[in-house]
C-alpha cells in the first residue's frame, strides 16, 4: 500500500483538515511549506472568494495542495419544522432585541457543474469531498483534468462505496474529529465509532491509501494510526489556535479554556450533527435538537451568533473542535507539522 505522500507527491503523509470558518489559503500555505498538504474549505466560499484563494493557492503553494467541497443534497423547505425552531429560539432574539425575519441563505453550497468550471482552470493537485462523492460525471471532470480524489468515510460501508466510484484516497474520520461528520449513507449515529476502532476495518476492506482523521494532535498518535494500516494522517483541531488561523478571538478564548475538555455531536447550529465546544445554545437546545435539515439551520442562528459576538460572547457560536484539541498550541503550522514528522513518510 502507497503512503500517502507517493500518491499526492507531497513531502510528508500528512494531510491538513479543511477546516471553514476558520482558515484561509494563509494556513493552507503555511502546511504546504512545511511539506504537507495544505487545504483550503470551498464549501462556504462565493465564486470570487474561491477564485482569489485559488489564485493564491496556485502561484505561492510550494507543495500539493487539497480543495475541499460539500456533496450534501439540498433540502426542500420544512414549513412547519422550520416554524417549530423559529418558535424555540425566539426567547433568544427577544433577548438581543433581534427580529425574526425570513432566513437568508444556507452558507453552504454542494460541489456542482458551476463550481467545476472555475476550479478546472486552476486544476488543483486535489479535491476531497464531505457527504460522499458527486455525480459520476462531474467526479469524471475532476478526475479527467488531473486531481487526486479524496473523500470522508465513517463506516467500512461508506468506504467501500468511496473505493466502488473512484475515490483516490479515503479519509476514515473517527468520532472524536471536530466539524461535521461526513457520514452519508446512514445518518444513524449509533453507527459510528472511534477512529481506531474504526481505522483498521477501513484498512482491511479497501485497497486504497486511508487517512487517519479525528482526535490526532501528536506524534505519539500519528505512530498509533500508522501502526493501525494508515497510510497517511489528517489534522485539524490541532491547527486552530495557530497564528496562520483565522480562529475569532472568542473561538481562541474557548479553546484555552476548561470548556475545550468538553465537546459534542450537535446539529443546532447547521442541522447536521458536528462536533463543537458545549455553550449555552448547545446545552439549553440541544444538543441533538429539531433543528432545519442542513444547511438550512445556518440561517436561524446566525444572526443570534453576530449579535452575541459582538457582545464579547460565544454563547451562540459553533465553536468546532475535536476531542483532543487540548493538545493544541500557539506556535506556528510550520512547529506543529515539524512536531508530527518524524512519524510521517519523507523524514527521519
Amino acid at each position: 500500500m502507497p503512503m500517502l505522500c507517493e500518491l499526492l507527491g507531497s513531502e510528508l503523509s500528512l494531510v491538513q483538515a479543511p477546516m471553514a470558518g476558520v482558515q484561509g489559503s494563509r494556513l493552507a500555505l503555511a502546511v504546504c511549506a512545511a511539506g504537507g498538504v495544505g487545504s483550503l474549505p470551498a464549501a462556504m466560499l462565493t465564486p470570487d472568494a474561491l477564485v482569489a484563494e485559488l489564485s493564491v493557492l496556485r502561484e505561492q503553494a510550494a507543495g500539493p495542495w487539497n480543495v475541499n467541497f460539500f456533496c450534501h443534497q439540498p433540502p426542500a423547505a420544512d414549513a412547519a419544522r422550520e416554524a417549530a425552531w423559529k418558535t424555540r429560539l425566539a426567547p433568544y432574539y427577544a433577548e438581543f432585541g433581534l427580529e425574526q425575519a425570513a432566513p437568508a441563505g444556507a452558507g453552504r453550497q454542494p460541489f456542482s457543474d458551476e463550481i467545476a468550471e472555475v476550479l478546472e482552470a486552476f486544476r488543483p493537485p486535489v479535491v476531497s469531498f464531505h457527504f460522499g462523492l458527486p455525480a459520476p460525471a462531474l467526479l469524471a471532470r475532476v478526475k479527467g483534468w488531473g486531481s487526486k480524489v479524496l473523500s470522508s468515510a465513517t463506516t467500512v460501508a461508506e468506504a467501500r462505496w468511496l473505493a466502488e466510484r473512484g475515490a483516490d484516497a479515503v479519509i476514515a474520520q473517527g468520532l472524536e474529529a471536530g466539524g461535521h461528520r461526513g457520514h452519508f449513507l446512514d445518518h444513524d449515529l449509533s453507527l459510528q465509532r472511534g477512529l481506531f476502532s474504526l481505522l483498521p476495518r477501513i484498512a482491511d476492506a479497501v485497497k486504497l491509501p486511508v487517512i487517519a482523521a479525528g482526535g490526532i494532535a501528536d506524534e505519539r498518535g500519528v505512530r498509533a494510526a500508522m501502526a493501525l494500516g494508515a497510510a497517511g494522517v489528517q489534522v485539524g483541531s490541532a491547527f486552530l489556535l495557530c497564528p496562520e488561523a483565522d480562529t475569532s478571538a472568542i473561538h481562541r478564548a474557548a479553546l484555552k479554556s476548561p470548556a475545550a475538555a468538553h465537546t459534542v455531536l450537535t446539529n443546532v447550529f447547521t442541522g447536521r450533527p458536528a462536533r463543537a465546544i458545549v455553550n449555552r445554545l448547545v446545552s439549553e437546545q440541544g444538543p441533538l435538537g429539531e433543528a432545519p435539515a442542513f444547511p438550512r439551520a445556518t440561517a436561524f442562528a446566525a444572526p443570534l451568533r453576530t449579535a452575541a459576538e459582538a457582545a464579547g460572547s460565544g454563547d451562540f457560536s459553533p465553536m468546532w473542535a475535536g476531542q483532543n484539541v487540548t493538545a493544541a498550541g500557539e506556535a506556528g503550522a510550520a512547529a506543529l507539522v515539524r512536531r508530527l514528522a518524524p512519524e510521517c513518510c519523507g523524514v527521519g
